[in-house]
């Protein structure tokens, strides 16, 4: 079997679909983050660096492939755009893989755990609303199903732009959550480490499940000073792409849990040596996940195949125009989402809805 085609899209003006095409009509799919989409940034990384590399090669050779388009282009940066390039064309060779063998990608990382996943709702633009605001929609996802929440602020890098506003938010969604339903806090890299001390010891009096990202993304001294003072797991990584750098996360920052994003750190193949470096260090694991069709499916695969990933999963809600591309989309039923069990990721493009659908 080999490559004959490599193509990444634009879809839908939001996500970036990549397809790996054989000799022998199998097709693989895959997806990158979507950063700067519509920049074309990504998808010319795919279709112009990575497929010349792939091109007449055997598919089934997935390490071997990922090495070839890791170190092919080393110098043109191992982070951003290279590995989420990287990782749409991985996690369709994964498919491909499982197509062929005709199992589920989590059979082939080693087994499934569990049937089905606890997944939480993960709800941004905290920075532009009150809190009142954002606590309406906590209630609505609570009224949809969903038994743990964490709620995001959107700083956009900015540091201890307002603190006191953050904690009425916590305040006034924890009132709907009470101690039943876990609640998160997402500060977006939005503390100074005195600030994120001072912000997790309140959280910590009304009981929080995970604060996640609370200084910036480049302070690991900070970040360790955090975790340090603070009982509530921290935790940080959708902005770490390789296991180099997650071993950094783990050593210098020391948090509680790590958060690589299958979409952006490499695919499958990648994600697979995080882990296992997680679990040398007895951390947990729960992925970054924004993109709700390919990229959770692919994490829904890898998170099973995990004998000890059992807290909840990170979802950003349904999106019924993105579910229309396929013929059995991801069902999201009592805040769970059932593993995929068909041959590789077990999602099938609806070909005529995918072409109309083609933004670039």
């Amino acid at each position: 079997m080999k490559i004959t085609d490599i193509k990444a899209n634009l879809v839908l003006d939001r996500s970036i679909f990549v397809r790996v095409f054989t000799d022998e009509g199998i097709m693989g799919i895959g997806e990158c983050s979507p950063m700067h989409a519509r920049s074309g940034v990504i998808q010319h990384f795919v279709n112009h660096v990575l497929r010349p590399i792939c091109l007449g090669k055997n598919p089934l050779e997935v390490d071997k492939l990922w090495s070839a388009m890791f170190y092919g282009p080393y110098k043109l940066g191992v982070m951003g755009a290279h590995l989420n390039a990287i990782a749409g064309v991985d996690i369709a060779l994964w498919d491909i893989l499982g197509k062929v063998t005709g199992l589920p990608i989590h059979t082939l990382l080693g087994g499934c755990y569990r049937e089905k996943v606890r997944m939480y709702a993960s709800l941004g633009g905290g920075g532009g609303r009150t809190p009142a605001e954002h606590a309406r929609i906590v209630e609505d996802h609570l009224e949809k199903g969903y038994t743990a929440i964490k709620i995001r602020m959107d700083w956009a890098y900015q540091v201890d732009v307002n603190p006191d506003k953050d904690w009425a938010m916590f305040q006034e969604c924890k009132k709907l959550t009470g101690d039943t339903v876990p609640l998160s806090f997402d500060a977006n890299n939005g503390y100074s480490p005195a600030t994120a001390i001072q912000q997790g010891r309140k959280f910590e009096s009304l009981g929080i499940y995970h604060f996640e990202e609370p200084v910036m993304v480049d302070d690991y001294a900070g970040y360790a000073e955090v975790a340090r003072a603070l009982d509530v797991p921290v935790s940080a990584g959708e902005h770490e792409y390789t296991r180099w750098q997650f071993r950094d996360l783990i050593e210098r920052a020391q948090v509680d849990i790590i958060q690589p994003d299958i979409v952006k750190c490499g695919g499958f193949t990648e994600i697979r040596r995080i882990a296992a470096l997680g679990e040398a260090h007895h951390k947990h694991m729960v992925p970054h996940m924004t993109q709700p069709t390919i990229g959770t499916a692919a994490n829904l695969h890898f998170i099973a195949s995990l004998r000890d990933a059992s807290r909840p999963q990170e979802f950003t809600g349904v999106s019924e125009q993105l579910n229309a591309l396929f013929k059995a989309p991801l069902v999201l039923e009592d805040g769970h989402i059932a593993v995929p069990t068909g041959p590789g990721l077990g999602l099938e493009l609806d070909e005529s809805a995918f072409e109309r659908a083609i933004t670039s």
